[in-house]
């Protein structure tokens, strides 16, 4: 029952997103670009304020718009009495409405063949597509595949040496299978990011290195950590450097440090591949999660063990965060 529920409530969403609304009273020109819909005075037709974005992922606005936006002024009337300023149109040929219906078939093929069984439970699946309709829907196919790299690094780096790393007691729970609660400590802030790229006054290309720079963080966290427990001959304690057994929080290895930095690497060249950030996001996103992984070892060897709120998702959420912030910082302090 609940697996039906589920396939109705998905439909609707696709249904509403792909179909055409006439009753809202303007109708969608047919653009390969998103249009926004922009800050308009009352009693001006709605047809009228459409526009394509000059590039697909630009968050240019006229400063009018801007300045309307921000102090209430300029709402937008239909005549279904909606009322608000910068929303976004998707044209039919947007990548939004190809890539929602993708991402949920994705979903629901993965679903019915158990093929994500490895590396997603299933509350886990659920929360995924709901990722990837909000990474769909803002950022599109760059920032979609960028996380699937992501997830299918992560996956890889927590299989190497699985039964070993078991055997210790060091191993992933659930087989390394991803839930909820880790892919939204690992996304989120990525996932706003992504939002903030298209929906705030800013330029977009400062949210779109955070983005990367999120998950290259994330990525290289977790490429540190399990090739660290894997093969890391000498462990020490980040803030003794005492020597301490693999898989200590706050432990910290030459071979660790080495597949983090590899991994942050892999992310950055697919982000800067996918038109996400130039050669200098690529290496922000490098200096970013050097800075923010030392961050998440010495949060893991002070406080992560005498708080119980102080999880293994939230301190991935506050590595990611930092790792984000570092890198718009030195965007725009280098800028």
């Amino acid at each position: 029952k609940k697996m039906r529920a589920a396939v109705c409530v998905v439909a609707a969403v696709v249904a509403m997103i792909s179909s055409p609304t006439p009753s809202m009273g303007f109708s969608v020109p047919s653009l390969l670009a998103p249009t926004r819909l922009v800050s308009a005075p009352r009693g001006i037709s709605l047809h009228n304020s459409l526009r394509p974005l000059s590039a697909p992922l630009s968050n240019t606005r006229p400063r009018a718009a801007r300045a309307g936006s921000r102090s209430g002024g300029g709402a937008l009337s239909t005549s279904m009495g909606f009322q608000g300023t910068g929303i976004y149109l998707w044209s039919a040929a947007s990548p939004a409405l190809i890539g929602i219906p993708f991402n949920t078939v994705l979903a629901l093929a993965l679903f019915v063949t158990k093929k994500y069984k490895s590396a997603l439970t299933t509350e886990g699946l659920v929360h995924a597509w709901v990722l990837g309709m909000v990474l769909w829907s803002t950022l599109g196919f760059a920032a979609w595949s960028t996380c699937v790299v992501y997830l299918a690094g992560g996956v890889a780096a927590t299989r190497v040496r699985k039964a070993e790393k078991e055997a210790l007691g060091i191993a992933e729970a659930r087989g390394g299978a991803r839930g909820p609660e880790n892919l939204w400590g690992s996304a989120a802030t990525g996932a706003i990011c992504a939002l903030l790229a298209v929906y705030s006054p800013w330029d977009s290309a400062i949210f779109k290195l955070g983005f990367a720079a999120s998950l290259a963080t994330k990525l290289s966290d977790t490429m540190a950590s399990e090739i660290g427990k894997a093969y890391g001959k000498t462990t020490y304690l980040i803030t003794t450097m005492k020597l301490v057994p693999a898989g200590t929080e706050g432990a910290v290895s030459m071979e660790g440090t080495l597949a983090g930095v590899v991994g942050s690497a892999v992310i950055g060249l697919y982000a800067w591949f996918m038109g996400l950030v130039d050669p200098l996001g690529f290496l922000l996103c490098l200096v970013a999660a050097v800075v923010a992984t030392t961050c998440e070892s010495l949060i893991g060897a002070t406080v992560q063990g005498k708080y119980s709120w102080m999880t293994n998702e939230v301190v991935n959420f506050i590595n990611t965060a930092i790792g984000a912030v570092v890198a718009i910082a030195g965007f725009v302090w280098l800028r």
